[in-house]
């Protein structure tokens, strides 16, 4: 039987669709072109192609992984975030959209040069996206993760950034004693641990607990952060934090709190929702 992409990809569209993903027939399409080693465009090209029985073999486990929630990022070993590819899989939390709000308002902050530090740095790609928009700027990257961190390197090596970003193992300012920054970014862990299981399969069975568990509240490392960046800060440098729905209340609340902190400013991401604080320290 000769199996043709479009009808491969119409088939799986609807699969899917009846069990239901909210976007089948770009699943559809980006599992296919994995599978192909061709880019979607391409693969528009080859839509009357023909498939060998070997590819159609791959597709179909690829589609299975897929039924069973696995993110299409783990599937095909990559993520685009801020127009870069980056290398994922188990080992770290797939970077979201949302998570661009975050780079952005950073950027709007960082002048040509300057440290930063990325807490939970995960993948690497806030990290990396910043030192790629902004080449006289060098920084740090953390994780209490060792296996996250073996991601971040291999992006790093991918990213061409070399020694402008220097990774290590630890709880967030650990491994930073004694060094001051003029940015501390952070994604961290902001779900609280009893909302967790309900959350969809792609998130709670394939996202590392270690990278969304945010304890009883979903702000213990929000909450630390905010008490221990101050003594990483130089004078003007800015705390930039995502947090979660509905917490924006209580991060406003700790940075005010600190005391170290201008009042800070939330940021909206592209829905309209609250997404990030942005907090500069004091002068001294």
């Amino acid at each position: 039987m000769e199996h043709l992409p479009l009808e491969l990809v119409r088939r799986t569209a609807r699969y899917l669709g009846d069990r239901g993903f909210e976007s089948p027939r770009l699943d559809a399409e980006v599992l296919l072109a994995h599978v192909l080693g061709v880019t979607r465009i391409q693969l528009y090209l080859q839509f009357d192609r023909p498939l060998a029985s070997a590819e159609v073999d791959a597709y179909r486990e690829a589609v299975r992984r897929r039924a069973r929630r696995e993110p299409v990022a783990h599937i095909t070993g990559v993520r685009e975030f801020w127009s870069l590819p980056f290398l994922v899989d188990g080992r770290v939390l797939v970077p979201r959209p949302e998570t661009e709000t975050l780079v952005a308002a950073a950027l709007g902050r960082m002048g040509e040069a300057g440290r930063l530090a990325d807490l939970g740095t995960g993948s690497g790609a806030v990290a990396v996206a910043l030192l790629r928009e902004r080449p006289g700027w060098s920084g740090v990257g953390v994780d209490l993760s060792e296996s996250a961190l073996e991601v971040a390197q291999a992006n790093v090596a991918h990213s061409g950034l070399g020694l402008r970003l220097d990774l290590r193992s630890g709880d967030l300012f650990e491994p930073l004693a004694g060094d001051l920054f003029d940015a501390v970014v952070s994604n961290p862990p902001y779900i609280p641990s009893a909302e967790i299981p309900g959350l969809e399969a792609e998130v709670a069975i394939f996202d590392p607990r270690l990278a969304l568990d945010g304890g009883d509240d979903g702000l213990g490392v929000i909450r630390r952060i905010v008490e221990q960046a101050p003594a990483h800060l130089a004078g003007g440098g800015f705390l930039a934090l995502e947090f979660g729905t509905g917490q924006e209340g209580e991060v406003i609340g700790l940075i005010q709190g600190e005391g170290s902190y201008e009042e800070p400013a939330i940021v909206l991401d592209p829905a309209g929702r609250p997404r990030v604080a942005l907090a500069v320290r004091r002068g001294t």
